[in-house]
């Protein structure tokens, strides 16, 4: 297997972290985001969607989609469980996991990519040319502050995102936690169970991955 990664993207960062705490090692292809290798006929071919992380498997067929991705690093690798244990837990799992993506990492992703220079012509991930809606830069942070009440008031019931124990959820979580960072929003600041939940997740020695 082959997992094709950027160090400074958010969303490969969800992959390794998960590989950390499953103590599995898989050889890494650095597809450089920041010159557009992501966009170039040779990875258009493996992903045509233009986005990392990208797994390839050892027949090769490539995986894109961290969830998906996770889902099947989880089935090879089933300890320790980060998709729960009981159907209960998996639903809860994958519900809040679906939360993070669709309120949270999108939300701040349309601030990153209306507002950076760097996405001038391309405000959309993939390959097809989309210009900059400066517009939505406020959009985006209102659903960026909406999603992390939401999950603020989900972690006042319980020490982590989908229940009582530690999973995928919450590595999605923290990501997005970090990469709100870089537009300038801080979810933990007036947030006290975001902070407490973010204080334990980030001691976690995968999340340096």
């Amino acid at each position: 297997m082959r997992l094709f990664d950027f160090n400074r993207a958010p969303n490969p960062r969800r992959v390794r972290i998960f590989l950390a705490e499953k103590q599995v090692e898989i050889p890494r292809v650095n597809v450089n985001l920041f010159r557009r290798e992501q966009l170039s006929p040779a990875f258009l071919a493996i992903n045509p969607g233009g986005t990392v992380p990208v797994l390839e498997l050892d027949d090769g067929t490539y995986l894109s989609e961290c969830l998906a991705i996770c889902h099947y690093l989880e089935a090879m690798h089933p300890e320790p469980a980060l998709f729960g244990t009981t159907p209960r837990q998996q639903a809860l799992t994958l519900m809040w996991a679906n939360i993070v993506d669709n309120e949270g990492m999108s939300a701040v992703a349309e601030v990153l990519r209306n507002l950076s220079p760097g996405f001038g012509d391309h405000a959309l991930p993939g390959p097809l040319a989309c210009a900059q809606i400066p517009a939505l830069i406020e959009r985006g942070r209102r659903r960026a502050e909406q999603f992390f009440d939401r999950v603020g008031q989900q972690l006042e019931r319980g020490p982590w995102l989908a229940g009582e124990d530690y999973s995928y959820a919450d590595i999605s979580l923290l990501v997005t936690t970090d990469f709100a960072g870089w537009v300038d929003i801080d979810p933990i600041r007036t947030r006290p169970s975001l902070q407490r939940w973010y204080e334990r997740v980030a001691a976690r020695p995968a999340v340096q991955a």
